[in-house]
């Protein structure tokens, strides 16, 4: 072989590596999928269906549990819990995907009763068959081992922890201490114990839960964000219409492009921060494959 022919050959290789090396970093792209609209349970769908539709979630027979953020005695409008009509669009798709039942709960802030009727959730789902709505019970938390950096262990919701598919669907809005509340510190409703005492270390502490308990599916409600007063807001003025959700298998991709929607940035919110340092997710908006639809 000549060294021309050499060369050539040296070459080809060269590309067809580089080719296959971008091919497979784009295949690991996180993929956050933002719809737009204002009927929000067909935004919803639309943000599903761009991921791969529910099918590729929930397969027949399975358990879905499905956790909005209903923590709060408010009402829709006031963005303080998910929108009954995403939740409702979600529980849809997984029983038109095939699940044996899907189960809604939150561990509740506020009365757990007047929360679950005043959030329109409980009502929106009401008549649906296969679905359970229901308050958590004491008796069915378990203890977990984290053996994280602040918590070692804690106790958590058994109904959770044996579910086949987890789908997080956290509201977008403001928090008092932790800047934001998105998909990561929604996990804390399946939480049991005095969850109080995590935020004097909140970041760590959610990345520790975080990196033990996986979300498999997190849609984030955005068709309304409350601005200011979070996480429970109560005034209207502080409540801004968006009409989108996004979604995504990572939970810290979909953490991090929703905090863009509140002019942040993702190195501002530091349990983004602290689940990035971990290998939890991606936070770099620019190493994700944003799908507008």
């Amino acid at each position: 072989m000549n060294r021309r022919r050499f060369i050539k050959l040296i070459g080809l290789a060269s590309l067809f590596w580089s080719s296959s090396l971008r091919n497979l970093f784009a295949a690991q792209q996180p993929i956050v999928a933002v719809a737009n609209g204002i009927d929000h349970g067909l935004t919803t769908r639309k943000a599903i269906t761009a991921l791969g539709g529910m099918k590729r979630f929930v397969k027949p027979g399975q358990t879905v549990v499905v956790k909005p953020n209903m923590g709060w005695d408010r009402t829709p409008e006031l963005a303080a819990n998910t929108n009954p009509l995403v939740v409702r669009a979600i529980v849809e798709e997984c029983l038109q995907a095939g699940a044996k039942k899907v189960k809604v709960f939150d561990r509740t802030c506020n009365d757990e009763r007047r929360c679950y009727q005043n959030s329109g959730i409980a009502s929106a789902l009401s008549g649906l068959k296969r679905v359970e709505v229901k308050h958590p019970e004491e008796e069915r938390y378990k203890k977990v081992a984290l053996n994280g950096t602040a918590l070692k262990e804690w106790e958590l919701y058994g109904e959770a922890i044996a579910a086949d598919v987890f789908i997080n669907v956290p509201v977008l809005k403001h928090h008092g201490l932790s800047k934001l509340t998105i998909g990561m510190k929604n996990i804390m409703g399946i939480m049991g114990g005095n969850r109080g005492t995590i935020h004097k270390n909140i970041a760590v502490s959610l990345a520790d839960i975080n990196a033990v308990f996986k979300t498999h599916l997190t849609v984030v409600d955005a068709t309304r964000i409350l601005t200011a007063h979070g996480p429970q807001g109560g005034d209207i003025k502080d409540v801004k219409v968006l009409n989108k959700v996004l979604a995504s298998t990572d939970i810290v991709a979909v953490d991090a492009y929703a905090t863009t929607l509140f002019g942040l940035k993702p190195d501002e919110i530091a349990v983004t921060v602290e689940a990035y340092k971990r290998g939890l997710g991606e936070m770099r908006i620019d190493r994700m494959k944003i799908l507008k639809v």
